[in-house]
């Protein structure tokens, strides 16, 4: 007779960063930009290097508790856009400067094929 072991411990935990995969850092916000894309667990599993038990808990309080976890994702992607836009501004002038500089020395052909290839990702934006 086999016996299994079960344990009582919470395999979701709110911590500082929010709801979070227990013994990670990885937080139910981080699988669920992959959960609304629709790739399949095992692929996220491997993506986070989780272990089978880990990603069926995540995926099982995702489902089982979707409104909660719904709405403090769309708070964290509300967060993380106003982030990206505050720092974006913060260092605009000094993208630009940085973007005149001269290549580093030795990589001037890679920097000729990187600006190349810029110029025509930007002809086709």
């Amino acid at each position: 007779m086999t016996m299994s072991l079960v344990s009582n411990e919470p395999s979701v935990i709110r911590t500082e960063r929010g709801l979070t995969i227990a013994g990670t850092r990885i937080t139910l916000y981080d699988v669920m930009d992959y959960v609304i894309a629709q790739y399949p667990p095992k692929f996220i599993r491997s993506l986070f290097d989780l272990t089978e038990d880990q990603i069926n808990a995540a995926l099982s309080y995702i489902d089982t508790h979707r409104a909660e976890v719904d709405a403090e994702y769309q708070v964290v992607l509300k967060e993380t856009e106003e982030l990206r836009q505050y720092y974006e501004e913060q260092n605009r002038d000094r993208v630009a400067r940085i973007a005149t500089l001269p290549p580093p020395p030795g990589l001037e052909a890679a920097w000729e094929k990187l600006q190349a290839s810029k110029a025509r990702h930007q002809l086709h934006s």
